[in-house]
């Protein structure tokens, strides 16, 4: 494997914090103590018992999962064509983009929500929100949560988390367009269906689900934010079931323009599926996507009592920040590492088990290397590591990427097989061929797996998954 370029301040920095951490950690306080106001009395507010018995341990499973995405809105099709190596990339044909430096991206072509959405909804909603309501749906039906099942919930326990990046962007285009000519032309749906929150709120609202219900935006790494907020909802027993996960449709003239104005896009017009090409020397950029991914999350007993089939375990996460810069990476990966460090910590899992990493590589020069570098020095030992990039495929869908990330991980526990990276031609300097997937799926047997995602304003998000193991 290549060496790390990670700078030896920042390991003996992690190596510190570590040390501390353990220490505080075993420091055990049997007696929580305050002070009572002005008297500067201490009163004993809470005591250990000795004969107490320890809460059973919550454990959090994926029970479900629902995708639209632009190479299929059924799971097993989207992983079969992952498999495969199809690409969803192409010509944008949903505006007249002539004009503009990058014309592709991985749109979807056909989608209905017939039989998931209400028409009047399909009607006034953002497709962003059509895209989650649906995968949402979807992701209860492979759960097997039919009515029955959700008449016999209880519904204070279910709660919703599903975020977006940019929202019911084309609502907003729309009334700002329509503000122009006068404010009465304005659509009154157009601030709650462009909102973030709102799909979340109205798929509460089909299911009668009174538990935690928001959205959370944190960029690229939407989704991974929102799963990893669901899961703790159920680890604490705020709830026992939550959807969770992110939705996306950027593709506007607005939201295209953005992204070209930032320099981040690809310009390989004349070759789209060719486009997205991470840790490849020719990348040149990002490729747009759109789309949603919605797990069910539910607690291990929960699921087990209505028998509920379990693709895997979340085993921990984490979420950190590298305090740097809007849109590039820092340069010796810290938020990265101590992300995926925390992770591993909070999680108990050693960094030997680790063998499969979906990576956030979204096929920009400085994202890929630098992700790269920060898992190179935290998996160094490995030497059964893989990695691929699903976003070499649909490109990449910004809010709901963790999401669709995350299922074509948990599909990979589920199936024994890795997806490939189609477009990896001619690998990087100092990219390990040996741990980078290549053109052609391979199969194995995964311990542990990390799913990857970050975003603009450095935010950084990891999850662990694994095969569900019954302790009983």
């Amino acid at each position: 494997m290549a060496p790390s370029s990670l700078s030896s301040p920042l390991h003996t920095w992690l190596v510190a914090a570590r040390q501390s951490d353990n220490l505080c950690n075993s420091r055990t306080r049997k007696r929580i103590v305050t002070h009572c106001g002005n008297r500067g009395k201490t009163r004993v507010v809470a005591e250990q018992s000795a004969k107490e018995a320890p809460k059973p341990k919550r454990r959090v499973v994926v029970t479900g999962v629902g995708v639209v995405t632009p190479i299929g809105h059924d799971t097993d099709l989207f992983y079969n064509n992952l498999l495969e190596g199809v690409s969803g990339i192409s010509e944008i044909e949903g505006f007249d983009c002539s004009k503009f430096p990058t014309r592709i991206a991985g749109e979807i072509k056909k989608f209905s929500a017939d039989g998931w959405v209400s028409p009047k909804l399909v009607n006034r909603a953002d497709k962003s929100m059509l895209y989650m309501l649906t995968a949402g749906k979807k992701a209860l039906e492979d759960g097997g949560v039919t009515d029955d099942v959700i008449a016999e919930l209880d519904k204070t326990k279910c709660g919703i988390v599903i975020g977006s990046a940019l929202g019911g962007l084309k609502v907003c285009t729309d009334a700002v367009e329509a503000s122009l000519v006068s404010y009465r032309k304005v659509n009154p749906f157009s601030i709650p269906f462009g909102s973030h929150s709102m799909g979340a709120a109205i798929l509460a609202m089909d299911l009668d689900w009174m538990g935690p219900n928001y959205a959370i935006n944190a960029n690229g790494a939407t989704s991974n934010f929102c799963i990893l907020n669901a899961a703790n909802h159920i680890l604490r027993g705020n709830t026992d079931m939550m959807l969770c996960g992110g939705t996306e449709s950027a593709l506007t003239p607005i939201g295209l323009g953005g992204y070209v104005s930032c320099a981040a896009l690809s310009k390989r017009n004349s070759d789209p599926t060719r486009a997205s090409r991470p840790w490849d020397r020719e990348r040149d950029g990002s490729v747009l996507g759109e789309g949603s991914g919605v797990l069910l999350l539910e607690e291990l007993n929960h699921a087990k009592k209505r028998k509920a089939k379990i693709y895997a375990e979340i085993l921990g996460g984490s979420l950190t920040c590298d305090a740097y810069n809007v849109t590039e990476p820092h340069p010796d990966g810290a938020g990265t590492v101590l992300c995926i460090e925390k992770a591993l910590a909070q999680s108990g899992v050693g960094r030997e088990d680790v063998n499969y990493i979906n990576a956030h590589a979204s096929s920009t020069p400085d994202g890929d290397l630098r992700e790269y570098e920060a898992l190179i020095h935290c998996f160094r030992q490995n030497p059964e590591l893989k990695m691929n990039s699903t976003k070499s495929m649909i490109g990449n869908l910004l809010g709901a990427a963790g999401a669709v990330e995350a299922i074509a991980t948990v599909k990979a526990i589920q199936t024994g097989w890795i997806h490939p990276n189609p477009n990896l031609e001619n690998p990087d300097k100092g990219f390990d061929t040996n741990v980078v997937v290549g053109r052609k799926k391979e199969k194995l047997t995964i311990k542990v797996a990390l799913s990857n995602s970050f975003g603009f304003g450095g935010l950084n998000s990891c999850i662990l998954f694994a095969p569900y193991k019954d302790d009983d």
